[in-house]
C-alpha cells in the first residue's frame, strides 16, 4: 500500500497556470487524509499559493500536504499553522545571467523568436530558469495549439543542451522548458522528499501527464517509482477516487 501520492500540476491537477477547480480541490484534501500528499512542479510557491494552497478546503489535513516547487529544488511544508519552506538550491547571479543569454541565442537559432507573445517569456525561479514560449500569460487556447507534440520544445531542447552542457534542460508544462542544475530533476526532487519524509521510493506513487523520454515527469519513472501517466486532469481525478478508496482504513 502506497503512503505518499505525489503529482506534477499543471496538465496532471489542473489546466496551464489555472487554480485547482472544486473537483480536484474536494478530492486532494479527501486523499490528505488518507496519505502524505506531494505536488512538484515547475512553478516557484507564489504560483502554487495561487494554484493549490488557496483552493484547499478547511476538511483538508494540511499537515500532510507537501509543496515542492521549481521541479523539487525547494520544499515547502505546512506546520504548527503555518508553510515553511525547508530548504532551497538556488542559482549564482552569474549562473542565471549566463542561462538567460544562451535562452534567446537559442530561441533565435531555433526560429521562434518571431512568436506572439504574452507578457514575459523568461522568469528566474531562484534555483530554476523557466522559459515559456508565448509568456507568463499567454491564454490556454495558445498554449494549447502551439506545441502539442512537443517538438517544438525538443529541437530548443537540444539546441540548449549543446550550449548549456552542465545544466539539466526539460520539457515542462505547454509550451514551456525548465532549466535548473545538471541532476536537477524531478528525480533529484523525489529523491530528496523520500529523505526528508522518511518514505522509502516504492512508497511512493507518481503521477504526471508528460511520462515520456525528454518530458519534465519523466525522470519518476527512471528513478523507479511507480508511475501513472495520464492524459488530462478528468484523468487524473478518476486515478484520485480510485486511491482514496483503496487507501481509505
Amino acid at each position: 500500500m502506497k503512503k505518499l501520492i505525489a503529482f506534477d500540476l499543471d496538465g496532471t491537477l489542473a489546466l496551464s497556470k489555472q487554480p485547482l477547480d472544486d473537483e480536484m480541490a474536494d478530492l486532494l484534501a479527501k486523499l490528505t487524509n488518507v496519505a502524505l500528499v506531494d505536488i512538484i512542479s515547475g512553478g516557484d510557491w507564489p504560483q502554487f499559493q495561487k494554484q493549490v494552497v488557496s483552493r484547499m478546503p478547511g476538511y483538508a489535513k494540511l499537515d500532510n500536504f507537501i509543496i515542492q516547487p521549481t521541479t523539487g529544488t525547494k520544499l515547502y511544508r505546512h506546520q504548527d499553522g503555518a508553510w515553511h519552506q525547508l530548504y532551497a538550491d538556488l542559482f549564482t547571479a552569474e549562473e542565471s545571467e549566463k542561462i538567460r543569454t544562451a535562452l534567446k541565442t537559442a530561441v533565435e537559432q531555433a526560429g521562434y523568436a518571431g512568436e506572439k507573445t504574452w507578457g514575459e517569456q523568461i522568469e528566474d525561479r531562484g534555483s530554476q530558469v523557466t522559459f515559456s514560449a508565448l509568456g507568463q500569460q499567454a491564454p490556454l487556447e495558445a498554449k494549447d495549439t502551439w506545441d502539442p507534440d512537443h517538438e517544438k520544445r525538443k529541437k530548443l531542447q537540444a539546441i540548449l543542451q549543446g550550449m548549456l552542457p552542465d545544466l539539466s534542460i526539460n520539457i515542462g508544462g505547454s509550451t514551456s522548458i525548465d532549466i535548473t542544475r545538471k541532476g536537477v530533476d524531478k528525480a533529484y526532487g523525489l529523491k530528496h522528499l523520500s529523505e526528508t519524509m522518511g518514505v522509502a521510493l516504492d512508497d511512493i506513487l507518481f503521477l504526471g501527464d508528460a511520462i515520456f523520454p525528454g518530458g519534465n515527469d519523466y525522470p519518476a519513472k527512471t528513478l523507479g517509482l511507480d508511475t501513472v501517466r495520464v492524459r488530462d486532469v478528468a484523468e487524473t481525478k478518476s486515478v484520485v477516487t480510485g486511491l482514496i478508496a483503496c487507501l481509505k482504513p
